[in-house]
């Protein structure tokens, strides 16, 4: 049984993984910051970690594993680019073949993984990819129509400040399109899925918002609503800026006026309509960039209940 919490190291001194840094610190119960891994020795993020006391590196994965720190490191948050995760994973594992990697990126080498949906499931897995911040808030929605009928198409529309989509963000659009629509099939339960990223350059900056469109089979719309309700209060657990913007809204199609889905054919049954909000908790992020916080919050959720599973204090 193991008598400690487990040693994190983070690999990515950016927001999100300043972020992270700032979670694990102020709210961890089983988690314990090990190193701080960047590669620009004058970002804010590894001087801060610096005056927080956290162990730093500028030389990357490569100089994390030259520290002595390394030894003792349990869980490794990759905050980079799905390029940088494929590379940092390898190499990682030449030198620790069971260390746990939480990946931040949408390379997905390992299976998606939305705690409320699957990570009791995923345990005991080495590498799980968190999917993408508009994966994070959305899939728990299609999976709550799922729960309670079969759905045969979701699409989803992200909406985030431009000012919270950094240059990783930027650099991987096209992961997060096909990241978030496979996984929308894959722990959504939906038969077809389609993801759509807006970010919105309007000042002030806007809070995160997410459309979720589910067309499923007819079912009482009482059920869906709470269904989706439930999952909302589970995801808000750990994301308390998690909300439903309004009620939930459904049409029925009827099946002489179906709808015609471009690559998905004729549809008929019932639609829901899901609006959220993602207000972030401002930890080291503003509080507009719900998108950042919601991969964060789940990311240590993830790693907080493997580590518990594995027996830390």
């Amino acid at each position: 049984m193991r008598q400690r919490k487990c040693k994190v190291a983070i690999i990515g001194s950016g927001n999100i993984g300043t972020d992270l840094m700032i979670k694990v610190l102020r709210q961890s119960r089983h988690l314990e910051m090990g190193v701080m891994v960047g590669i620009d020795p004058n970002s804010d993020g590894l001087a801060r970690a610096r005056r927080m006391g956290v162990a730093t590196t500028h030389d990357g994965v490569e100089g994390l594993t030259l520290m002595p720190e390394f030894a003792q490191i349990d869980f490794v948050f990759d905050a980079t680019s799905a390029a940088a995760h494929v590379h940092n994973d390898a190499f990682l594992r030449m030198l620790k073949p069971n260390i746990r990697l939480i990946d931040l990126t949408p390379a997905a080498i390992g299976p998606y993984c939305v705690p409320v949906v699957n990570l009791e499931q995923n345990l005991n897995q080495l590498n799980v990819n968190m999917v993408t911040c508009g994966g994070q808030a959305t899939i728990p929605m299609v999976a709550a129509v799922s729960q309670v009928t079969k759905v045969h198409y979701a699409e989803i529309v992200a909406s985030i400040a431009s000012k919270s989509a950094g240059p990783g963000t930027r650099a991987n659009i096209d992961e997060f399109t096909e990241t978030t629509s496979k996984a929308i099939e894959v722990l959504g339960g939906a038969a077809k899925g389609k993801a759509i990223i807006v970010m919105n350059p309007a000042e002030p900056p806007l809070i995160m918002r997410d459309t979720v469109f589910v067309l499923s089979e007819a079912c009482e719309q009482e059920r869906v609503e709470a269904s989706i309700k439930e999952m909302v209060k589970a995801v808000n657990a750990y994301v308390p800026g998690y909300r439903l913007k309004q009620d939930v809204q459904f049409d029925i199609i009827p099946k002489d006026q179906p709808l015609r889905i471009p690559g998905v054919g004729e549809f008929s049954g019932l639609k829901t309509a899901v609006y959220l909000e993602v207000e972030g908790a401002a930890h080291y992020l503003p509080a507009y960039a719900g998108n950042l916080d919601i991969m964060t919050s789940a990311a240590l959720a993830t790693a907080e209940r493997m580590a518990q599973a594995m027996g830390a204090n």
